[in-house]
């Protein structure tokens, strides 16, 4: 499918005025009208049904010259490839090593922090990119950075100031990023200038290329040359409207700062009241310390006839480790935000990235639940 990487980093792809679909397409391709050379991307459908977005190979390419500037990479620099190309986070790693003339290495096997963290050195890898999962493998396992690695760009997911300061300690020079794929990639990045201080000191800038608004809703409006050019779904190619794309994102911005603050739909209401889902997620995590992992636990709001939703704890695997979690989270919360009901299942619903499917996971919740009482 995307074994042969020689044709990413040839200068006929990038020319080549043709649709090229960044994974498996089921049959005939819709016209695509945009100006220029195009690349597809499905994008995870982590709330909702998938779509594919459609990027300009000119677009891709504005982004990676900025990542490039933003961290320093030149001719002599050497990215690491491993994500999956199907991924515009992995594909966004080609296009950068293409457009800085750079090396481009490639993990050659199934992701193991062990073997990753040995194929460094020896391919001489000086800029990555990984997801918080890949980054909690590397910590749970206290491996040391090698020398050679000079930024590991995180992102498909929020990284945990936790996570990140372990990461850090380790060697690891973790840089949290803040995208989406209809941007192709980064939006926001820490610094290189951050490495030197505490992971949580330093805040998410906007690259060069966007600009950026918060309507009055809270949600983030972006504009700039990287922009997607529209989305195919099973209704057909539906091209994107001239001018700022508005998110789903709830964000802060402090000038050049960006601030995640949840996606619009992690908003609920419980008794009238609106409650953020993700925010909940993150006290019960502040509270649990270590003896939970991030990846292993969730909150879904299933709908109640009385209350509007409530919300219910979901623990991947035992719980034996959550009990005491549980119930000091259970004494301080205030009552909108308590735990209605848990649920423990053998494994989430998440992407091939370990972005957890939260639609699914709710259907899931939804269907299996059984009252078993309280921890």
């Amino acid at each position: 499918m995307l074994s042969d990487l020689k044709q990413f980093t040839h200068e006929s792809f990038w020319e080549d005025p043709g649709c090229f679909v960044a994974g498996e397409w089921e049959g005939e391709l819709p016209d695509v009208s945009v100006p220029g050379a195009c690349v597809l991307f499905r994008t995870s459908g982590s709330t909702g049904e998938g779509k594919w977005v459609v990027l300009r190979k000119s677009a891709l390419l504005v982004s990676a010259r900025a990542v490039n500037e933003w961290l320093g990479v030149d001719e002599r620099s050497v990215w690491g490839l491993a994500l999956p190309l199907n991924h515009v986070g992995g594909f966004g790693i080609v296009a950068r090593a293409y457009e800085a003339g750079s090396g481009l290495a490639v993990f050659p096997e199934k992701w193991d922090a062990g073997a990753f963290s040995e194929w460094i050195p020896r391919d001489g890898v000086s800029h990555t990119s990984l997801v918080p999962t890949q980054v909690h493998d590397l910590v749970k396992r206290a491996i040391l950075a090698p020398a050679s690695l000079k930024a590991v760009v995180v992102g498909g997911g929020r990284l945990e100031e936790s996570l990140g300061e372990a990461a850090r300690e380790l060697g690891w020079p973790v840089l949290a990023s803040y995208g989406m794929t209809e941007a192709c990639s980064q939006i926001a990045t820490q610094r290189l200038s951050s490495l030197g201080k505490r992971f949580g000191e330093a805040g998410m800038e906007l690259l060069p290329i966007w600009e950026a608004e918060v309507n009055e809703d809270g949600l983030l409006s972006i504009s700039g040359d990287a922009l997607f050019s529209g989305t195919i779904t099973k209704e057909g190619f539906s091209q994107r409207q001239h001018g700022a794309f508005l998110t789903s994102d709830r964000v802060r911005l402090d000038g050049c700062i960006l601030i995640p603050e949840g996606r619009a739909d992690s908003l609920i209401k419980v008794m009238g009241e609106l409650v953020d889902i993700e925010a909940v997620e993150r006290e019960f995590l502040r509270i649990a310390g270590d003896r939970i992992d991030p990846g292993e636990f969730a909150v879904v709001a299933l709908p109640d006839e009385r209350r509007g939703h409530v919300l219910v704890a979901v623990f991947e695997g035992g719980l034996d480790a959550a009990v005491p979690a549980y119930r000091e989270y259970q004494e301080n919360a205030g009552g909108l935000l308590r735990f209605e009901r848990w649920i423990e299942m053998e494994a989430f619903p998440k992407t091939n990235l370990g972005k957890l499917r939260r639609a699914q996971l709710a259907e899931i919740c939804s269907k299996i639940f059984q009252p078993r009482g309280r921890l």
